[in-house]
This record gives C-alpha cells, structure tokens and sequence, in this order.
C-alpha cells in the first residue's frame, strides 16, 4: 500500500518532495511514466475539488433608495367586438362613460339607458423603476374588473397612472395586444389562455421623476436580500479589503452602511462596489411545503437525527345498491326502496425505515422515496419528524 499526502490550499494542490520519491521508487516505473500518473492524480484531484461560488455584490445586495414604484389607474377599453361589459351588471362602466362624454362636451338627456357592448371598466397597472425621466416608455398591464368576456382588439383610452401619494406620474393609452384566443357558437365553447388581460408594449409615458438623494447623502446603505449576520460580515470585510478598513460596517444583519471614496465619484463608486465577488454564508436548512398541489422542496443543508419512519397506507370502500321490494300481485302492498351497503376496510402492511443521523438532502429523498411516500405523504411525515426532533431545517406550508 503506497500512501500519498496531498495538502490543498487556495485550490492548488501541493505534493511533498518526500513523499514523490516514496510513491517513485515504491513503484518501480520510469521517470516519463511516474511524471505521466503524476499529472493524472493532480488533474483528477483538482477536478473533485469544487470551490465555494462567489456571487457578484449586486446580486446579493440592494441600494437602498433604488427601487421600483407602483403605478395604479382606472380607464376604459373601446372597440371590443362584442365582448365588453354587460352595462347593466355593471353601471361603474356606463358612469364612467357619461363621465368622459360630459368632459368631451357631450351631454346626455337625462334619464338615457345605455346599452353598450363594445366598451369595458378596467384597471391598467405599471412599475416606475428607479431614475425614470418624463418621457420614458413604461409597458403597461392591462385587466379587466367587469364581466367583459374578451378585451381582445380594444383600445385603452387616455389613463392617468397615480402613485401611493396620489400624483399622477405617467399617463397611459394604446392597442391591447391579449395572448389567449376564444370562439363560441350555437352554444359550443372553446378558448386559449387568458382573454380578461392585456398588455401594452411603451404603453405609458412619464410624466414626473421621483426625485432621488443617492448622490447627496454623506453614506450609502446596502441592503442584504436574505437578512443573514454571517453574510452581512462576509460583505463588510470584501469591501474593506477593495476600498480601505472603516469602507462599510455592519449595522444589523441586513443594512451595510457603505462611506463612499472620496477618489471616485458617486456613480463609479457604486459600479466598482457592485463587482465584488463574495462567497455567502451556508443558508439555514429549509423545506417549502405547498399543501394544495403537494409540493416538497427542500435545500441542500437538510439534515436529520437519526430515527424511524413507518408508512402505511389504509383505505375505506363503500358500495351502495339500491333495492326495490315489490308487492305480490292484486295486493294492497306498496313498493318499498332500500340500500344495501358493503363496506371493505384494505389496509396496507406498514413499512419500517431507519435514517441515519447526519443524512443529507439526497438521502432524505431517496429513503422517503424507498417506502413508497406520495407528495401528500411527505407533508405528514415530515411535520411528525420536525416535531420529533430528528428534523434540522424550517418547514413552510404555503
């Protein structure tokens, strides 16, 4: 048995030299042979040594102040072939449309009973992002709040789009362009994807700029998108090894307070900042379950303790027949209906399985797999092993 030392460090692999000379002459092979199973080993070491991935700062981190607003308006969509709001179920449209009229200069006697079938109440929504300038194109979403059954071919008309304060910051109006598709006749039915949802592309142009204070204040904040201590240390230290020591501190475990250099400006400041590359703390053990569709899904640092799971499945079959007594001919009996039920309990042998303390994710699925546990299943074994200790991670049903 030749044994060989092999010391790894910053991924680079380093062999004694007395250990060379021991796997040489142990073997008894040529000096081009040996240099040859040489580089083998190193190339076949270097291949099994996976490093940790860095992630770019940006992609872990948010500037605080730089974010996207919403937009919210209410209008209407003309020029629908048919497919628009049934007005007398809806009398929000019909109000909406003597509304535009009376602002158009058009008055309406009163008491006029409009029936309308080309004109649909909708809401349009949109995201102002961070630095938008009047002018901009925003794309705009579309929806329909009444019963109109297809916004397909519509126009939106003139719409302001208001922000939480109630400004108006971008107006909208365009051609929809609806994905789905549908027909009907003689009672027959047929449609693809979604009619009641439009989309319109530069849809919306803005009007007034959010003002923003990125380049006045003294600091920027960093925010982590995961709050995590472990992490919020990893990017202090990354910042002060690129820009000087007391760059960033810590505030919590999510805010980074970040002195800009004086030696660049704002804007190449934060483009430097955003490149550096750092490798985030292992995240906590977490399983996500979803108890409409049966959903599992769990990360890599699922552990567990070691312990048993027993899985059995039992089932219940109820048959039902009717059955009719008759009465005997000219007599003055009556028909009596009854039911007959047979009732079959199954119940399937249970199965035993152990699992091993320190088990990683793939373990976890294959032996839950190995006694035969549905989706469903899962959601009750799982909860019964979190609730017996033997489970390392966060379970969350949504």
């Amino acid at each position: 048995m030749v044994a060989a030392v092999v010391a790894s460090l910053g991924g680079t692999i380093y062999m004694s030299s007395v250990t060379i000379k021991t796997l040489k002459s142990a073997i008894n092979i040529t000096a081009t042979n040996f240099r040859a199973i040489a580089c083998i080993l190193f190339l076949s070491s270097v291949v099994f040594i996976t490093p940790a991935h860095a992630e770019r700062l940006k992609d872990l981190t948010t500037i605080q102040g730089v974010r996207n607003n919403q937009l919210l308006g209410y209008g209407l969509v003309v020029g629908l072939d048919g497919t628009g709001d049934q007005t007398t179920q809806t009398p929000f449209t019909v109000q909406s449309i003597i509304s535009m009229m009376q602002q158009m200069g058009v008055s309406l006697p009163p008491g006029t009973s409009l029936q309308l079938k080309n004109v649909a109440a909708v809401m349009v929504t949109s995201s102002l992002p961070a630095f938008a300038q009047p002018g901009q194109n925003l794309d705009v979403t579309v929806s329909s709040m009444g019963n109109a059954k297809s916004l397909r071919g519509g126009t939106l008309l003139m719409t302001p789009l208001k922000g939480a304060d109630g400004q108006v910051y971008a107006i909208a109006q365009g051609n929809l362009v609806v994905g789905g598709v549908g027909a009907s006749a003689n009672g027959s039915t047929a449609q693809i994807n979604h009619l009641s949802v439009g989309r319109i592309s530069d849809g919306a142009t803005v009007e007034r700029a959010i003002p923003s204070n990125i380049s006045q204040t003294d600091s920027i904040n960093l925010e982590l998108k995961e709050s995590d201590f472990s992490t919020a240390t990893l990017v202090v230290d990354a910042i002060n090894r690129k820009f000087g020591q007391n760059t960033a501190v810590a505030q919590n475990g999510r805010v980074i307070k970040v002195q800009p250099s004086a030696t660049l400006s704002r804007i190449a400041f934060l483009a430097a900042l955003e490149t550096i590359n750092v490798i985030p703390a292992a995240s906590n053990g977490k399983i996500i379950l979803n108890a409409r569709t049966g959903s599992v899904v769990m990360n890599q640092a699922v552990t567990l303790e070691s312990c048993a799971v027993s899985h059995g499945n039992l089932s219940v079959v109820i048959n039902t027949s009717p059955v009719i007594s008759q009465p005997g001919a000219l007599s003055s009996g009556q028909t009596v209906a009854t039911a007959r039920s047979q009732i079959e309990i199954t119940k399937e042998p249970g199965k035993v399985l152990l699992l091993n303390s320190g088990a990683n994710l793939s373990d976890v699925v294959k032996a839950l797999n190995a006694i035969g546990a549905t989706p469903q299943d899962l959601l009750a074994i799982l909860q019964a092993m979190k609730a017996a200790g033997s489970l390392h991670a966060d379970l969350e049903v949504i």
